[in-house]
């Protein structure tokens, strides 16, 4: 297993180098200067054109670039053009709180879609099926942003059950960690339901009935251990996803994390700490993806990783 994991994390490699360089090169296409917007509109010229030399920006795209790549392999993230602190410690302040929420949305993912899917393959083509498909489809399409802010409106402005944003205490923590988890609770809920459903139909399904076992340790023992594996893939893209989805939001409920780091980020053109977050969203989905491949051995003891 520990050759494979080598592998794995060389593998991750070209592909970090690829998400670094598309970052690099598309924040350099968006409209906007970043020493104008630190100078201002009515900057005079040779104010703006000194910033820029501050800031690196006067010389060459490859030169910049190659300097990026050179501080990153050394761990230098490079500093905050809007705050002149470190990359490392403005992500330092912002990652707890979106890995806190993303754990939070994924952890009412996995106990209401696990529990939705079982529920509705062992119940298959009865009103509770039909019920809690129709909830995991809405989950998948209702958009992140709208959700966010009907809940917003009906649980804080108008019931006044929990706080309009921020964050702080485990009230601070339900409605954006709800609404962010409704899309990866539809997608668990429906792979879940799918893969139940073949196992259910499996002859040693049908074996340990006939042998006198309980429906409850056929379904919970036997068929859902061996439905997990697809599960568990899906599990680990929607962590990933949750990670992204986050920019949306934290903005929604003004959540301290990176996804609003991100956007405060783009609108001032302040390219490290953008680049730098990018990366670090990048590097949890490798470490996350890796962490799947390696649950599969313990789910199914017949993989292994030689």
């Amino acid at each position: 297993m520990f050759s494979y994991v080598v592998r794995r994390l060389l593998l991750a490699i070209p592909v970090l180098l690829g998400v670094v360089t598309l970052v690099f090169l598309a924040l350099r296409l968006i409209p906007g200067d970043p020493a104008l917007i630190m100078a201002g509109e009515a900057a005079p010229q040779e104010v703006v054109a000194r910033i820029r030399t501050q800031l690196g920006l006067d010389r060459p795209l490859a030169v910049q670039y190659g300097i990026y790549i050179w501080n990153l392999v050394r761990g230098d993230l490079g500093e905050s053009v809007r705050t002149r602190r470190p990359v490392t410690q403005e992500l330092g302040f912002r990652l707890p709180a979106t890995l806190e929420l993303a754990s939070a949305s994924m952890a009412i993912a996995v106990v209401l879609g696990l529990t939705a899917g079982i529920i509705s393959a062992t119940r298959q083509y009865s009103i509770l099926d039909y019920a809690t498909m129709v909830g995991a489809l809405v989950g998948i399409s209702i958009p992140v942003f709208w959700f966010g802010l009907m809940a917003m409106w009906i649980f804080s402005v108008r019931l006044g059950w929990f706080p309009v944003g921020g964050r702080g205490t485990l009230r601070h923590l339900v409605l954006p960690a709800i609404t962010l988890g409704a899309m990866a609770t539809g997608m668990i809920a429906r792979m879940t339901r799918s893969s139940m459903l073949e196992v259910l139909r499996q002859d040693y399904i049908r074996t340990g009935k006939a042998k006198g076992l309980t429906e409850r340790s056929v379904n919970l023992r036997h068929a859902l251990r061996n439905a997990l594996i697809p599960v568990v893939t899906v599990v680990g893209l929607q962590f990933g996803g949750l990670l992204a989805g986050s920019v949306l939001t934290e903005t929604v409920f003004t959540w301290p994390g990176v996804g609003r780091l991100m956007v405060d980020s783009i609108t001032n053109r302040d390219y490290p700490v953008v680049q730098g977050a990018v990366l670090v969203i990048a590097l949890v989905f490798t470490a996350v993806n890796l962490l799947v491949d390696l649950a599969y051995s313990f789910v199914d003891p017949r993989i292994r990783y030689d």
